[in-house]
């Protein structure tokens, strides 16, 4: 039943765009002869009703081999749009040689076919997402579902739960799962065990299997597959990467061949860029603001301490590089001379009077914008260490240095935790990794609006 509406729905929205795309051919004709400026002669509009027909056959053929019309339930919208751009530009290519070699007595505006373009991508996408957003308001109510369950448990399992649970409008039911009954989670039903696979799709007949197997389990991957054999249902397989490493992952395919991506850099491509000019454009609004204040701690601290204002001292950032970040100083020359590199402590007796105010305020931290505009910083990210504590917590603490695929921060979601100073190193970790794991922009202003707010306030983990 579900099967027939859902070629129902495949064959009514091809038959919607098509309308649409010769449309758009009528409007680019208009735009181009009627609204915009024209010297001479109007071409008729017959000469360009002739395309109509070659239009529909070439765009029902290319926007069926780009496979628009195949359920996409987990597919996102942006690679949806750029399909669509793709399939238009191949039928405007196709198009414009059949002008050249069929219609040779037609002189064709090319303005016409650059409207037309650029209208049938924007239509077809826009009326795509209309229609796709109304099926998801409709099955958030209960309608156009389809009927899945979980083959596996652990954490591959529990993530594809949470997920399906998180995104009603995808109109996925999970009618169970199949694992062992210690690993089946709250309010979800168990099937039975893996082994069951076949005994349960001829008694629930599914529409979607997903095989989200534990890293040890693989082994069975196998039997489970043969068990659900060749029905017509979809699977969908769940690598465990969770077992193998706690960085981003991803998909990517060269010629034939998938490849997973186990670790990759958060931050690559435009997301380089936007963080990048991100910290450029509110790292110098920052540091204006911030400047009479800079200068006013500039001449108290030159007047109340002998020696320089700037403390330098050498931090490791991005990618294991070291650079020397910038602190106003708030102990004497040379008060490691004796001891070395050690923490700070509660009423540590190297700071001066001054420099106990600015710690306890995070004062001292503001000249760090100038490590942010040479690109040393970031205004958000894992808090950069000493080289020799370096050393220290990477044997101590596992994965430590995967925070380090990420340029260190003015401030960052640990610290607005209390994650700072002399406090628990794993802690840290665990919540430098989770941002590096979900970076995104909004998380960064997320953390510098709770940063500006806690700037009133004590910090009680810096002395």
């Amino acid at each position: 039943m579900l099967k027939a509406h859902s070629r129902f729905f495949e064959h009514l929205t091809l038959v919607a765009n098509l309308m649409l795309i010769a449309g758009c051919w009528v409007l680019a004709y208009g735009i181009r002869f009627h609204l915009l400026r024209y010297v001479g002669d109007l071409p008729p509009f017959s000469d360009y009703a002739l395309q109509l027909l070659p239009i529909l056959v070439v765009w029902g053929f290319v926007f069926r081999a780009f496979d628009l019309y195949r359920p996409s339930r987990l597919s996102s919208r942006v690679s949806e749009w750029l399909d669509v751009a793709k399939a238009s530009t191949i039928g405007v290519l196709v198009l414009v040689a059949i002008m050249t070699f069929a219609f040779r007595g037609y002189d064709y505006s090319r303005l016409v076919i650059v409207i037309f373009w650029a209208t049938s991508v924007a239509a077809v996408a826009f009326s795509r997402a209309v229609f796709r957003e109304a099926l998801r308001v409709a099955r958030r109510h209960g309608y156009n579902l389809r009927y899945a369950v979980i083959v596996g448990g652990g954490e591959p399992a529990a993530e594809v739960l949470r997920v399906l649970r998180r995104r009603p409008d995808v109109g996925i039911h999970v009618v169970g799962m199949l694992s062992d009954k210690s690993e089946v989670p709250d309010g979800i039903h168990w099937l039975g065990g893996i082994d069951d696979v076949r005994t349960i799709l001829d008694r629930h007949s599914p529409d979607v299997v997903f095989v989200a197997l534990p890293l040890a389990e693989y082994s069975r991957l196998s039997a489970v597959l043969s068990g659900i054999g060749d029905d017509a249902v979809a699977i969908y397989f769940a690598p465990d990467v969770f077992s193998l490493v706690p960085g981003r992952g991803g998909v990517e395919e060269f010629e034939t061949v998938p490849f997973i991506h186990l670790r990759q850099p958060p931050l690559y491509g435009w997301n380089r860029v936007l963080k990048r000019s991100f910290d450029l454009v509110f790292g110098s609004l920052a540091l204006v603001i911030a400047a009479p204040a800079m200068l006013a701690i500039a001449v108290v601290l030159k007047m109340t301490s002998p020696g320089p204002v700037l403390f330098r001292q050498e931090r490791m950032g991005v990618d294991g590089r070291r650079f020397h970040m910038l602190k106003f100083r708030t102990m004497p020359v040379d008060a490691e001379a004796q001891t070395g590199p050690i923490w700070a402590r509660p009423d540590d007796p190297r700071r001066t009077r001054l420099g106990s105010f600015l710690r306890r305020w995070s004062f001292d931290e503001l000249p760090q914008f100038f490590n942010v505009l040479r690109g040393e910083m970031s205004l958000v990210g894992p808090r950069p260490e000493r080289p020799s504590f370096v050393e220290e917590f990477r044997r101590r603490v596992p994965g430590y240095m995967l925070r380090h695929k990420m340029k260190a921060g003015i401030t960052g979601w640990a610290q607005i935790n209390g994650w700072r100073g002399n406090t628990s190193i794993e802690k840290r970790i665990e919540y430098d990794l989770y941002y590096i794991e979900r970076w995104s922009l909004g998380f960064d202003l997320k953390i510098l609006l709770h940063t500006l707010l806690s700037v009133f306030r004590i910090n009680r983990n810096a002395y």
